[in-house]
């Protein structure tokens, strides 16, 4: 198929290209570059054997995105386009509302014009509520507590309304966890502008000297090592579900939701003590209070997409360490401009 990846070039989505290519499927790249980089399609060909078609623009500009659908002769979207960075989302909810939102509302209009039917949609676990036991299964109750989850929320909202309107569509909505690691190869890999604000980038850039120690936000949870607990997927687990969830859905009318995740719970200094291992030194790190908002423990049940999809994550997490060093270490100041 020939699949529009919107936000192609950033970190789930460049592997998800590849895991595409892979396939035999034919995808063509939307991004405007705010959270990544071209250089990104260097990598991407070198893997593959073959450069992904680029378009630059914004997912926001509906008459650009019907264009490409239209001349590209799309036959699904995979949409990424979004901005992601929940203390962001707190301090500039507006731009969350307009990129998120609005982009969405502006792919789908496109599509529905240019007659495009499969949509895989990026959401993500915080549109869970956060009170109920682990694990998270797709039927628990939702209710984000920020504007990045609360973004992610009203997308599968709009998708399940549409879905039900229009009996001809295929949407589906992919939960995840907590991308990490990098591809095997050293080449691709989280590239994220300034500080990271997630823990495995925050680590690997302490290995390699740019950060001086980690913050560990707690250390008095009621979790076996007191620190808080989440589920950490592969990123090439994660775009195996991607097209998992391209090669499920096109063609099956409705609104489909699954969780990726590994149904695994790895606490804070888990994460450290397997990064160092893959590093082969100890990382330094320092205990500071929790931050709101922040949940003690936090994990998928993947049963539902084994069964449906036939897909499940294999990666541990000393393959994520030793990928998301291989790639670090490699390219410590990530993807050149």
């Amino acid at each position: 198929m020939q699949i529009l990846v919107t936000g192609g070039a950033g970190y789930i989505a460049s592997h998800t290209a590849l895991a595409l290519l892979e396939r035999g499927h034919v995808p063509v790249l939307l991004d405007n570059f705010v959270n990544s980089k071209p250089a990104v399609l260097d990598r991407i060909a070198a893997l593959a054997g073959t450069r992904p078609v680029l378009l630059r623009g914004d997912v926001r500009d509906g008459a650009f995105v019907e264009q490409a659908l239209r001349e590209h002769r799309i036959d699904a979207v995979i949409h990424f386009a979004a901005l992601k960075a929940v203390g962001e989302s707190v301090a500039k909810p507006l731009d969350y509302y307009d990129n998120n939102i609005h982009g969405t509302l502006a792919l789908l209009g496109a599509m529905r014009r240019a007659g495009v039917k499969t949509l895989v949609f990026s959401s993500s676990a915080t549109v869970y509520s956060a009170d109920q036991p682990m694990p998270l299964r797709e039927d628990g109750a939702l209710g984000a507590v920020n504007p990045y989850g609360r973004t992610k929320l009203m997308v599968e909202n709009i998708l399940a309304d549409v879905a039900a309107a229009d009996p001809s569509v295929s949407f589906t909505s992919l939960r995840y966890f907590n991308p990490v690691g990098a591809h095997p190869s050293g080449t691709m890999g989280e590239d994220p502008r300034g500080i990271p604000n997630n823990l495995m980038p925050f680590v690997a850039q302490v290995a390699v000297g740019r950060l001086p120690r980690l913050r560990v936000f707690g250390n008095d949870y009621p979790t076996p090592d007191g620190t808080g607990m989440r589920d950490y997927i592969h990123v090439c687990d994660l775009a195996e579900g991607h097209v998992a969830a391209i090669d499920h859905g096109h063609g099956k009318a409705g609104s489909h939701v699954f969780n990726l995740g590994t149904g695994t719970g790895s606490s804070v200094l888990d994460v450290v003590k397997a990064f160092g291992q893959a590093c082969g030194k100890d990382l330094p790190y320092e205990v500071v209070p929790r931050r709101a908002g922040d949940v003690a423990a936090c994990w998928a049940d993947p049963a539902y997409a084994e069964k449906v999809l036939g897909w499940r994550a294999t990666r541990t997490m000393q393959t994520m360490c030793e990928d998301a060093w291989r790639w670090q270490s490699a390219n410590p100041n990530g993807y050149p401009d």
